[in-house]
Parts: C-alpha cells; structure tokens; sequence
C-alpha cells in the first residue's frame, strides 16, 4: 500500500526527502512529507487501494491536528472498528482505513493494537502524550527496518531508504554471509547493513519524544475455539478472509500456480461471487513444460471456476534481460528464484491489476512443506533414523533421501534446522541457532513456528512484499488472516500431525472436484536452475560474477561458501540452489557499487 519513513533527530530535512524518493515505488499516486516536531520527521508514499480521494493521503492528520500517522499495509476489520467509533461519536471524511486507524491509535493509544486485523507497519503520533508508536503486524507481512545512529532514529520499509540518509553510509555486513548461504537470508533481526536492524514482528513500541524513552510489548494470537479447528470451520474462515482481502476500489488478480492453495483461494472467491479474476501463470518452452506443469493445471481449474488467464513465459534469455533491473529494485538479497517469478508476474500484472494475491503461509501454518512430513516421519523413530544414517548408505541415493538422512542429528531441534537449511550447517552456527528456535508444546509446533518467523517472514513474504511493491502492486495473502494464525499456534501437536500436508485444504478441494490439483506432487515454486545449471549460457552469464564476489570478499565468507563461491563450476547437481543464489548475492553486492 505503501511506504513509511520516519526520523527523529533535529534538521534533518534534506534526509527525510532522501528518504521519501528513495521508497516512491511503493507509493506511485502521493508521495509527502511533513516537519512535526522540531526532532520528528515523517514522509508517506501512497499506493491508493481504497478511498482514491485525497482524504487519505498520508502524512494524515486528524482534524484537530493532534496526532498524525503514516503506514503501510491493510486493515481488514476497520469497518468494524469504524463503526465503533460511530457510536463514540467521531465523525469521517473518507471512507479509507487509514482515517480509520488514526482515530482508533488516538482513542485507544498504543492498547488499540491489540485489535487490528490485517497487515501493518505504522508510525503514529499523538502529540498530546508527546509520544511516538511504532509497530509491525504478527504475520511479518510489511517490512520495516530502524536504526539508531548519533542519538537519531531512523525507520524506514526498506533499508536502502536509510541507507540513503546516512552518512557515511553503512558498509554491507559480512556477518550475514553465513547466514544467507544457509538459510537464504540475512538474520531476522538484521539486515545486509551494517547497523540497520529489522524491527520484529508482533511488536510495538513507544517513544517518548521528550525523555528520549522507549517502552517494547509483543502481542500474541487471540484464542480461538475448538470448533474453529475443524475443516469446515478453517474453509469457512478461509472463505472470510478471502473476501476481506480482495476488497478494494482498484482492479484485483490473483497469482495462479495450479497448487492447492492458490487453487482454493480462487475457487473460494468465485463461488461466493461469479466473478472472473486476471489470474497470473509462470510457464516455460514446451521442452519444460512436463516438470513445471503449472499451466496445465491452471487451465484444468480454469474448467471448473471460469478464469482471466493471464500467463507469463519465461525463458534464460528473458531472464537476463530483465536481471539488472531486479536486482536494482532489491533491497535485501534473499537467496530464492521465486523472488524473480514473483517480480516478473507482478511486473506483468501491474499492466491491469492493483492487489495482487497470493496463497502464501499455507505451507507454514499447516505442515505442506516435504520437510514437514518428513521431519514427522523421523519424529515417529528418532533412534532408527540416527542408526540407517550412520550406515552411510544415503550416500548412493537419490538427492531428496540424501538430503532427509543428511539433516538427522542426535537432537529434533537440531534436525529440524538441517531440514530447512540449504546445506548442512556447521556446528557453531547450528549452536547459535538453537538459540533462537521456538519452545512449542511438541516437537512438530516449534518446527512450524520456526518456518513462520524464519522463512516466511524472511524470505516469503519479502520476496512477495519487494516484487509487488517495485511495481505499484499490492500483495495480499488470504492465509495470514489473524483468526487462521491464531487456529494454527492453538492447535496441538496432534492436532498438526492429523492436518500434515494441509489435509483441510485438500478436502476442501476434493469437495469441490478438484481432486487433480489436491493429488498433485508438491513442485516448489522457481525458476528451473536444475535443468539450466549445465547449460553453457547459464554458466558463461553466472560462473564470473560469482569468482568475483569470491576475489572480492573471499576472506569474509564461510568455508563451504567460499569454496563454491570460487570454483561454482565444481558444484554438485543438487548444488544448483546454492549457484544461484551466489549468483543473487553477488550481483546485489555489485550494484551496491553504483
């Protein structure tokens, strides 16, 4: 929706106008700024999704022009919230969530977090208490970063934005390295630069403009009742969700593989209004087509619920062409070829489209990865496992029995993290990790809550978040509806291992004579790096850049990192993941250079 900035810290004029331009993307219909304090800086770029008047421009100031806020994201009950303070008797001059918000942070204050249902990152002033809220919705789904430098804040929904306003500028921090050959990126309380920090999910915190004192709260899911739990409830749910997320004044589509979440998603959505949606496709050459099959399956669906179908080719040639302009509208590196995908089909869909759509969370919140089922296969015999690896006869199979038998240690945490690493971690790394790692009631909730707040907030919903945004879209995901998190972290662990491999999901879609997209094999969603890695106009494009990035910053990175870095020619074919994304990283690297 769009882009925030804020500073606290005197003169500082010329910095919040760095600022402001440098996130304009993200809000292409109004971008503005406004000096609120002597030492409060904000700037709000506009993407207009609902109220297209003016009235919702941000800065937004209430009336009596004490408070003011800008944000990013969606509140999908503000309706309700609107018609509380009807009845508290404000008054509107739009009819836009954002007038909505102000007026309830202003009535509530910092409390009235608490009931928001949506996806946020705000700064909201109210100058009666001289006090400054910041926050981040529990899904992760906006970005925001901050940093504090020389007794200035700074915040910002990308980093490079304040990157921009200082000076010197941060070097790029090496620290990160290991984390992003592992896990794909940077660590989720940090960024690539250096002192520019992610703020956490589920947080809020207040300043005190005057005192120069901060005071941090997180929030928890609300609980939910046990019948909530069940299939049809979770569709029904679902179904709401829907329906709040692809409200809008401006045209909707939605992203489309033909899997089971985006297919429910739009089944949903046209049995409850008849209307056709743009729906956005990957395909590839006909010589491609029978592993990455999307299309077929899309057309298949298209059959029983009547579609725009809008699909997006994509070749190695076109790839390149469109590679500088990607990694220019990156702010972050996330190791993950979706990243592209989803660039390109929000690049394709902004030509028609304003909200964009996708299933994303599913997976996360309800065991659909292969790593799920099987890191619940190893849970059933821990000690049997341990004892075929030692056998070492993993070693002559295929690359996903490696990969399984490789990521079993003496301990689940442990294991778990290998499963959802790209390579085996090292034992330090693995140690710093454990730290970090949620205490659920089971073994199969921590590891579910571990993907929730590691990859899907770090890699999912930024890759979706900085493609959508680089285009003037907005991305909305159905599934990180607040109700569906909180049914996901109150179900028990039994509960997970009777849903593993989103068994509602696949019901649901049974019932609806879909049975062809819930019986389809699970195909992660990228580029296909395995059948173009041995390809010699994929190597000649990739292999220098990457030597480069070794020569350059060799002595920072880790050991199986620099030694692929060096020499990515000797990569082994299930390594195909790990040369792209030294290919990501390093072009990021050398456009930090321009």
């Amino acid at each position: 929706m769009c882009g925030i900035n804020v500073i606290i810290g005197t003169d500082q004029e010329k910095e919040i106008q760095s600022m402001m331009q440098a996130t304009l993307h993200r809000g292409p219909d109004h971008s503005s700024w406004c000096q609120v304090t002597e030492n409060l800086y904000l700037s709000g770029n506009r993407l207009k999704i609902l109220d297209l008047s003016e009235n919702a421009n941000q800065p937004l100031w209430t009336k009596e022009k004490d408070a003011v806020l800008v944000w990013n994201g969606a509140l999908y009950n503000y309706q309700d919230l609107r018609n509380e303070l009807l009845e508290l008797g404000y008054q509107f001059q739009s009819n836009s969530d954002s007038e909505v918000l102000i007026y309830w942070l202003r009535h509530h204050g910092a409390q009235g977090i608490h009931a928001l249902e949506g996806m946020f990152a705000l700064a909201f002033v109210d100058l009666n208490k001289k006090s400054l809220l910041i926050a981040r919705d529990p899904s992760g789904e906006k970005p925001l970063y901050y940093s504090k430098i020389n007794g200035k804040w700074y915040f910002s929904s990308e980093s490079k934005a304040i990157q921009q306003a200082l000076l010197p500028k941060p070097c790029i921090d090496s620290q990160q390295f290991s984390y992003y050959y592992f896990l794909r990126h940077a660590h989720p309380s940090a960024s690539f630069f250096e002192g520019i920090r992610q703020f956490p999910i589920g947080t809020y915190r207040t300043i005190d403009l005057v005192k120069d004192e901060e005071k941090t709260c997180t929030w928890s899911s609300k609980a939910v009742s046990k019948e909530s739990r069940q299939a049809d409830a979770l569709v029904e749910i679902l179904k709401d969700a829907v329906l709040k997320s692809f409200h809008a004044e401006r045209p909707v589509g939605t992203m489309l593989s033909g899997g089971a979440d985006s297919s429910l998603i739009y089944a949903l959505w046209y049995e409850e209004t008849g209307e056709p949606l743009p729906a956005y496709t990957i395909t590839y050459p006909k010589n491609l087509r029978k592993k990455y099959a999307d299309p077929n399956f899309v057309q298949s669906l298209n059959k029983h619920y009547p579609l725009l179908y809008r699909p997006v080719e994509l070749t190695l040639e076109k790839v390149q062409a469109n590679w500088t302009a990607y990694i220019q509208s990156l702010d972050q590196p996330i190791g993950d070829s979706a990243g592209f995908l989803t660039w390109m089909l929000a690049k394709e869909a902004s030509k028609d489209i304003k909200v964009l759509i996708s299933g994303a969370g599913a997976d996360e919140l309800f065991g659909g990865y292969n790593r799920h089922i099987a890191f619940a296969s190893y849970l059933r015999h821990p000690r049997i496992w341990l004892s075929l690896k030692k056998l070492g006869l993993h070693k002559f199979m295929s690359a996903t029995a490696f990969k399984f038998m490789e990521s079993i240690m003496e301990d689940p945490i442990s294991t778990f993290i290998q499963m959802a690493a790209l390579e085996k971690v090292p034992g330090q790394l693995i140690n710093e990790l454990i730290n970090h790692y949620p205490q659920q009631e089971g073994e199969l909730k921590s590891a579910l809550e571990w993907d929730r707040t590691w990859y899907l907030v770090n890699d999912i919903l930024k890759i979706h978040d900085n493609a959508c945004m680089a285009h003037g879209v907005e991305g909305r995901a159905p599934f990180l509806d607040n109700q569906l998190i909180s049914i996901s972290q109150s179900m028990t662990e039994d509960q997970h291992r009777e849903q593993l491999g989103k068994k509602w999901i696949k019901t649901a879609l049974d019932q609806r004579g879909l049975r062809f997209i819930s019986k389809r094999k699970k195909l992660g969603f990228g580029l296909p790096l395995a059948e173009w890695m041995p390809n010699r106009a994929f190597q000649d494009w990739t292999y220098p850049t990457i030597i480069n990035m070794a020569k350059e910053w060799g002595d920072h990175l880790p050991d199986e990192m620099r030694k692929l870095a060096a020499a990515p020619q000797k990569a082994k074919g299930r390594q195909f993941l790990q040369v792209w994304n030294l290919f990501l990283l390093a072009s990021w690297i050398e456009h930090q250079k321009t």
